[in-house]
């Protein structure tokens, strides 16, 4: 499991981050179904990320300590976290995620953050908010799931918004889909678009890197969540490099 890819990164000299402790998606029955007391679902949140942190403390530099809090309209997502404690979970996350490794860097992770609006908006109020309360908060995420042609024009702009703030920004998720099957004509503008991105992040001198959202087109998690649509990574099912691959290692 995670040992074993721990160990394997460092082994190979390479940085691991850790994704994630506190999300409203894939949880067991007993947290999602739970009717908890705020003392109690504050002790599980604070133990969890205590104990998980802390497994790996020295060996990941950075967490999404906390994954998707906002709906797309810059609400908070109603889970069964928000729903008992309100937003004193992200503190509690990253109070305690800062306790069990001070060395790593803390994120808040999300995906529609990329462009101007109400859901970018919600979050540079967010980590206003955990700033002005002295609550430890390092990074923003940004997921970065684009469709081939479609990456915001405004990325950089707020990337910069988030810097402006005195956290660092990071590419999380990254990967470009378009409507299958793939053309030449397709995965040219998507080596354009991973170009676009990268360049983007490396004109904001808090933008500290990207990370690919699985490297080949057959592990990728698109064709199963977005019916007809896939392509989406640098390498493609037999494992060899598409045009994205060079266009993002150009940029960069």
């Amino acid at each position: 499991g995670g040992d074993a890819l721990v160990a394997l990164a460092k082994k190979n000299g390479q940085l691991v981050r850790g994704h994630n402790c506190v999300w409203y998606n894939q949880l067991p029955n007993w947290v999602s179904s739970g009717s908890f007391t705020s003392a109690q679902l504050s002790s599980i949140v604070t133990k969890h990320c205590s104990t998980l942190v802390s497994h790996y403390a020295g060996e990941i530099y950075a967490w999404d300590v906390i994954n998707e809090p906002f709906n797309d309209d810059g609400t908070w997502r109603s889970d069964v976290f928000y729903n008992v404690l309100g937003t004193s979970y992200v503190t509690l996350a990253l109070t305690a995620a800062r306790a069990a490794d001070p060395a790593a860097k803390l994120y808040i992770n999300d995906y529609n953050i990329e462009n101007t609006g109400a859901k970018a908006t919600a979050m540079l109020n967010l980590v206003k908010s955990l700033k002005a309360a002295g609550t430890p908060i390092d990074g923003v995420g940004f997921q970065c799931h684009f469709i081939v042609g479609e990456v915001p024009t405004s990325f950089q702009t707020v990337l910069s918004q988030f810097t402006a703030l005195g956290v660092e920004v990071a590419i999380t998720e990254l990967d470009i889909r378009m409507t299958l099957p793939s053309t030449p004509a397709l995965l040219a503008q998507q080596s354009t678009d991973y170009a676009s991105v990268i360049t983007a992040c490396k004109n904001v001198a808090g933008c500290v890197g990207a990370t690919v959202w699985d490297f080949d087109d057959s592990y990728s998690w698109v064709p199963n969540t977005f019916s007809g649509q896939g392509a989406a990574c640098q390498w493609d099912a037999n494992l060899n490099k598409k045009p994205s691959y060079t266009g993002a290692l150009n940029a960069w």
